[in-house]
């Protein structure tokens, strides 16, 4: 270990030291570039680059190897923070923090302890491809498998990602795929790839409504590499213990940062008009119930990161809980309400601010927030898990009745 990374290792030796010091990245160096990220639709390089710089692309990884061991209720904090400055720039921490953590749990071989320590060393940036054509948004299903040279022992894929953020900027990619020729569609593996691996045809571009620096169009990504690389567990269980939970709570503490810059606009907005007035401006009404629906989205959203935390501190009794139907119903509920509040919330922080809310120049402006906050419900579809939800529920019983 150099002694650059362990002055830094020591510096942020305390949850509550890496917290503060992302809060700062938030405040000093995301939130003066969001506005260029979201003119100009390109990669918030400014934040991701001082993450680096600060060794926490690798908070995840235990001690032991290099990092700090952080739970998701530390990191969901950090994206909360990055989220109330630039949106895009909380979102692509997350979607990395999520694969990290697939790598952490899941990575048991000696490879895998190798690539941990790299990530930790040279702060790897890694991206998913998880999304394909022609499943209709199925995570959980694959068309593209892992094909075998019998003389060779080389492993080949070829997979069509219709959403692959932050390609360019990535140096690594874990992409699911079909365990073989013969396997069934579920029956899926999950590959770490290097870039260097890799071809990579794009098959489109991102011009989108909001999160415009998350860069996501589609690549057919192409590459040879060695057994060893895939990940040993099978998807099934990488997805439920480990991918679904942290997305769903990573993106959702993202979300929360939205809602709760807009909150905060909405309520200086409040503030002052009231100071013009002289008096409780009207719009003081609507705060206070904008206000309560950022406190439940708080409380649903931190509380799933401590109940997260809890499950994983005993292994065996932590695996068969987020195995289960009941856990699979509660994480879907969480990312189904976390997305719906967001964008209510953005919503009502404009229809107080108004006009001044409304225009893109104004220290009030919601415009960013809105967008970005639509983006929610499309991310792992609300109608695609409303539809599992509702498959589920015919095997499980809330309460007992």
């Amino acid at each position: 270990m150099s002694a650059i990374l362990q002055d830094t290792l020591d510096a942020l030796a305390s949850p509550e030291a890496r917290i503060e010091q992302v809060r700062r990245i938030a405040r000093e160096i995301a939130g003066p570039a969001a506005a260029a990220v979201d003119r100009d639709g390109r990669f918030p390089i400014e934040a991701v680059m001082a993450l680096k710089d600060a060794g926490l692309l690798s908070a995840r990884v235990a001690p032991r190897l290099g990092g700090h061991g952080s739970s998701i209720a530390e990191l969901g904090a950090m994206c909360e923070a990055l989220g109330q400055r630039c949106a895009s720039a909380a979102m692509v921490f997350a979607m990395h923090q999520v694969q990290v953590a697939c790598l952490v749990r899941h990575g048991s071989t000696p490879y895998f302890a190798d690539c941990l320590d790299r990530l930790v060393r040279e702060q790897r940036l890694i991206a998913s491809v998880t999304s394909e054509a022609g499943v209709g948004g199925s995570v959980r299903t694959s068309i593209s498998p892992i094909e075998r040279d019998a003389s060779s022992g080389e492993c080949r894929l070829r997979k069509e990602g219709t959403v692959v953020s932050y390609a360019d900027a990535a140096d690594d990619f874990l992409v699911t795929v079909r365990r073989s020729a013969e396997a069934a569609a579920g029956d899926q593996a999950l590959v770490l790839l290097d870039k260097r691996q890799c071809g990579m045809e794009r098959l489109g571009t991102w011009d989108a409504m909001g999160m415009r620096g998350t860069c996501s169009p589609g690549y057919t990504v192409s590459a040879r590499f060695d057994a060893a690389q895939i990940v040993p567990a099978p998807f099934a269980e990488i997805n439920a213990q480990t991918m679904v939970p942290w997305a769903h709570i990573l993106w959702g503490s993202a979300w929360l940062g939205i809602a709760t810059d807009a909150v905060a606009r909405a309520r200086a907005f409040v503030r002052d008009t009231g100071r013009r007035l002289g008096g409780t401006p009207p719009t003081a009404a609507r705060l206070s119930a904008v206000s309560a629906k950022l406190q439940l989205m708080r409380v649903q959203v931190r509380d799933w990161a401590h109940r997260y935390d809890a499950m994983c501190a005993t292994a065996d009794a932590g695996a068969q809980e987020l195995g289960s139907v009941a856990c699979a119903i509660q994480l879907n509920h969480l990312k189904l309400a976390a997305s719906e509040l967001v964008a209510e919330i953005c919503t009502d922080a404009l229809r107080i601010t108004g006009t001044s809310g409304y225009r893109n120049d104004s220290p009030y402006s919601i415009a960013r927030h809105l967008r970005d906050a639509h983006s929610a419900a499309l991310m792992i579809g609300n109608e695609r898990i409303h539809a599992s939800n509702g498959a589920l529920h015919l095997a499980y019983r809330d309460e007992a009745l």
